[in-house]
Order: C-alpha cells, then structure tokens, then sequence
C-alpha cells in the first residue's frame, strides 16, 4: 500500500521521462513527522550525483510545528538511497547531453520515505505542444464516449 505525498506535475510536462528507480531517503526525524502531514514541495528538485553518492538538491520539506530549535532546514541536500551500480548506470547516463535526473513523486511504503526518480531528457517546444495536442485529444474522445453512453 502506497500513500502518495507529492508529486512533480511539471516533471511530466518538461522532459520524457525514460527510466523510473525507487529510492529511499536519508532523513532526520523532523523531516518525517513533517512529510506524514503532507508538507513537502518537489517543484524545482533536481538530482545530482556527487563522488559516488547521490542527493536531492531543492526539495522542500517544510518545518515540523511541533518542534523545538533542532528543527532541520528546509531545503538541504537529502542523501538517496540506492545501490551502487543503479549509481553509476545514472552516472554514466547524464554525462551524455540532454539527460538529468529529476524526482517524480515522493510516498511512503511500509512505513519508509521513497522517492521516485527518473532519468529524463529535456523536450523541446515544439514536444511540449505536441505532449499538449495529444492530451486534448484523449480527453475529447473520452467526453465523446462518455456521452455516448
């Protein structure tokens, strides 16, 4: 059972989105309690792989209330959790032009933080209006067939 935190929308509109990974994140207690109240933000996140280990640079996870003044920051670099060959393939892929590493949803799973990451490459324009296109499209013929019933 899976319960959905946060989603990156802007992720889907952006880039092609090629290869999904799951991974855990390296968090402090703060930042917990503050994602099972739904307080994280993954607009602007990006990946970034540094001496062999990964992290999630730009995500917002937002103060714990209840907390005192060991709170966490709210926009620190957060180590992902991955196997060290899932690393290095990601590695070996965004050295070449045009790929990143950008999170698309953040969830809990039998009770731990996951993140999903994908490996993604930029559209262009004219990609984006085509993406577009092709979701009008889908919802017409799916208001057509609804009438029709």
């Amino acid at each position: 059972m899976e319960k959905v935190i946060a989603t990156n929308r802007q992720a889907r509109h952006e880039y092609f989105l090629l290869d999904k990974y799951e991974a855990g994140l390296a968090l402090l207690g703060t930042e917990i309690k503050s994602l099972r109240q739904g307080n994280c933000n993954l607009k602007g996140a990006y990946i970034d792989i540094v001496n062999g280990e990964a992290y999630v640079k730009d995500m917002h996870i937002a103060e714990y209330k209840e907390a005192n003044r060991f709170n966490h920051e709210t926009k620190r670099d957060r180590k992902l959790l991955l196997h060290k060959r899932e690393i290095e393939k990601l590695f070996q892929k965004v050295k070449v032009k045009g790929f990143t590493i950008v999170p698309t949803k953040i969830y809990f799973t039998k009770g731990q933080a996951k993140l999903e990451i994908a490996l993604a490459r930029g559209k262009e324009l004219h990609d984006k209006r085509q993406s577009i296109r092709e979701r009008d499209v889908k919802r017409e013929m799916d208001k057509a067939i609804k009438d029709r019933r």
